[in-house]
């Protein structure tokens, strides 16, 4: 099992090379091709980049004949670069619109894992010795909509009555996403379902106008990565990550008060609980979202991130092939520990069944790449 440390790193590098150029379950190592000779190349959003290091790292093992590069861009870019067809594959956790659906003409989004978003915080005064602080659903909404200003604020001291005394008459600086970010679109679908006012003054999707930016207590951050480090450099801030980004870089991050009124952790149970609301929910497009749910368990921040990928492939069906068994892998308890390691939930039987009934419909040349998935 690859460390943390070393899928942050690959995370790193990965970021750091885009910044300088702006079958069946459980395939076998290939000895038809050389190694490295089939290059897969996607990009996306960073919400998903720790475990898609991770899996990189691991599948060479599997398949040595693969390349598979993957850069970190945002969930806007992804999928802006799946529809010019720059890439071979997206991640997006932001869904796709109607327009986009028919822009790519024949794009299809697969559900890849679950993962859990957290308000990660910088504080003078607080230390790793105290306990979380504690965001009540109005607490969240309003230091993201400027009307909770200072961390001593009645409203976050109430909330974290042992903290109070520690807690600074200090501006809160709100980091926010820089880009066209999915991991934004599920922050502000789980805002605008707190707030009415703030669905329909502000909304939700992949970038917004940010209240606290005309407040003058915004900032933005590109990537996850990005609004981890903002949060890091700059005293007393908060701001949302995905979850792995917190651990990997031991950053503090807050309880949360849910819709059934609990306040609870970040866990792979409460995240479970946040998939089993809306087990029912999905569209025929195989998209559904997780924010807010009612379950007494349930984590408010959460979303899955998906695989995007043409299904009509002309040309080079043998890397249409590998494409699609490598994401078969992905499905393979193996793969799934891996992910789990890092904080991601994957996917119920009945999610990841019909995943591999939609792979299996996946053509080249107009026959299909690998049917025996769906069966």
């Amino acid at each position: 099992m690859l460390s943390i440390r070393r899928v942050i790193l690959g995370s790193l590098i990965l970021g750091l090379a885009l910044s300088a150029c702006g079958g069946g379950s459980g395939a076998q190592p290939s000895g038809d091709l050389p190694g490295g000779s089939v290059q897969i190349n996607g990009a996306g959003a960073t919400f998903p980049l720790p475990i898609y290091t991770e899996w990189t790292y691991a599948y060479q093992d599997v398949d040595p004949s693969v390349s598979i590069n993957y850069q970190g861009i945002g969930s806007g870019g992804g999928k802006k670069a799946i529809i010019d067809g720059t890439v071979d594959f997206a991640g997006s956790d932001s869904l796709l619109t109607q327009d986009e659906y028919a822009a790519g003409k024949d794009l299809q989004m697969y559900p890849a894992v679950a993962g859990a978003e957290v308000m990660i915080y910088n504080v003078d005064g607080l230390t790793a010795d105290d306990p979380p602080l504690i965001f009540s659903r109005d607490v969240l909404v309003g230091i993201y909509d400027g009307s909770i200003k200072t961390w001593n604020d009645p409203a976050i001291t109430a909330d974290n009555p042992d903290l109070a005394s520690k807690l600074p008459n200090a501006s809160i600086t709100a980091v926010h996403r820089s880009d066209g970010s999915g991991t934004t679109e599920i922050f502000t679908r789980t805002l605008s379902s707190i707030s009415q006012d703030w669905a329909d003054n502000v909304g939700s999707g992949p970038s917004v106008q940010w209240p606290v930016d005309k407040a003058g207590n915004g900032i933005g951050g590109k990537g996850n990565q990005g609004v981890a480090a903002a949060v890091q450099n700059t005293p007393n801030s908060v701001g949302y990550v995905e979850l792995s980004y917190a651990v990997s870089n031991k950053i503090a991050y807050a309880q949360l008060q849910n819709k059934a009124g609990t306040t609870l952790n970040a866990t792979a149970e409460t995240l479970q609980s946040a998939m089993a609301d809306f087990a029912d929910a999905f569209t025929p497009e195989l998209t559904t979202v997780l924010v807010d749910g009612p379950g007494a368990q349930s984590w408010p921040i959460a979303g899955y991130t998906y695989l995007v990928l043409h299904t009509q492939w002309s040309g080079d069906c043998v890397k249409a092939q590998k494409l699609l068994e490598y994401i078969d892998w992905t499905l393979t308890d193996p793969a799934a520990k891996r992910a789990s390691d890092l904080g991601y939930a994957t996917l119920p039987d009945s999610v990841r069944s019909q995943v591999l009934d939609k792979l299996s419909q996946v053509t080249c040349e107009g026959s299909a790449v690998m049917p025996a998935l769906g069966n």
